[in-house]
């Protein structure tokens, strides 16, 4: 995890192994196999990660934000795939109830937050108020003006209690999002990504835009600041934000508990059932 060391050895990598730059002076897309190869140790990273936390009671909550196709669920799997499920949860929460539409706003985000030893990660959060909602006009001016007066407020009150607060903004260029958008139409198992919403903000990348850059003046703070990453290539932004997350938190490595599996004293024992019930058959 330390910075310095993690920056370093990041920009190695970066200037042995990544593609050169493109004449628009973005980078090539990486492939399958070079993003797989510079994973697997981040994982490894996070796995150590995971454990400093549950060894120190320390709680990490991660902000995921950024346009519709922007690549949000694919970096929290990337994060999420190789941790513990029981201490790493994955918040998406649906559109709010009639009731919790009269709570206070904040409200429906607490009983998520992290508990000693565990990781959150947001995909969407109550920056929902400062983003979609009024653009697609869900939500009144007023709200999203007392939101964006009150959202350093509550960040403090978490930061202050000891959350380690991490808020990511993924960026997109439209061709990229309109791209991403005719895949997921015309791939069947990707169809469910699209809703009518989808379509309608399609018109609406610029007025996105404004109220993203409106959110970044109120919200970016000394003690909660926004980190911007480039996910024009989704595969090359994991890697970024997965490196920077790392490289942002203490570096206290914690010793990997072994378990020793002595060998059986028999030979090993095959599955057999007695009773009416049996296995169905295999696929051919």
């Amino acid at each position: 995890m330390g910075s310095d060391s993690g920056k370093d050895k990041q920009g190695k990598k970066d200037r042995k192994g990544g593609k050169r730059a493109g004449a628009d002076g973005g980078k090539a897309g990486m492939s399958k196999s070079d993003y797989e190869d510079r994973l697997e140790p981040l994982q490894l990273e996070l796995q150590r990660m995971a454990r400093w936390l549950q060894h120190t009671g320390r709680r990490l909550l991660v902000l995921v934000e950024g346009r519709d196709t922007a690549g949000k669920g694919g970096v929290i799997n990337a994060i999420a795939d190789r941790l513990n499920p029981r201490s790493c949860r994955v918040v998406a929460l649906t559109k709010p109830s009639d009731r919790e539409r009269t709570q206070w706003y904040f409200q429906r985000y607490v009983p998520h937050l992290p508990a000693a030893g565990e990781i959150v990660l947001f995909d969407r959060s109550w920056y929902n108020r400062a983003g979609v909602e009024p653009v697609m006009g869900f939500c009144t001016e007023d709200e999203t003006r007392a939101f964006l007066k009150q959202a350093p407020v509550f960040e403090k009150l978490l930061v202050d209690d000891g959350i380690l607060l991490f808020k990511y903004w993924l960026t997109v260029d439209q061709v990229q999002q309109e791209a991403r958008f005719a895949e997921r139409a015309a791939d069947p198992l990707k169809r469910w990504k699209l809703s009518p919403i989808d379509a309608e903000a399609r018109t609406k990348y610029e007025d996105y835009g404004r109220a993203r850059d409106r959110m970044l003046r109120a919200t970016h703070t000394a003690h909660a600041p926004w980190t911007l990453v480039d996910f024009n290539d989704q595969k090359r932004g994991r890697l970024t934000m997965i490196r920077h997350l790392l490289d942002h938190l203490p570096d206290h490595p914690v010793p990997e508990r072994t378990v020793e599996l002595p060998p059986l004293p028999h030979a090993p024992f095959e599955e057999r059932f007695r009773g009416p019930l049996k296995p169905i058959p295999p696929v051919d």
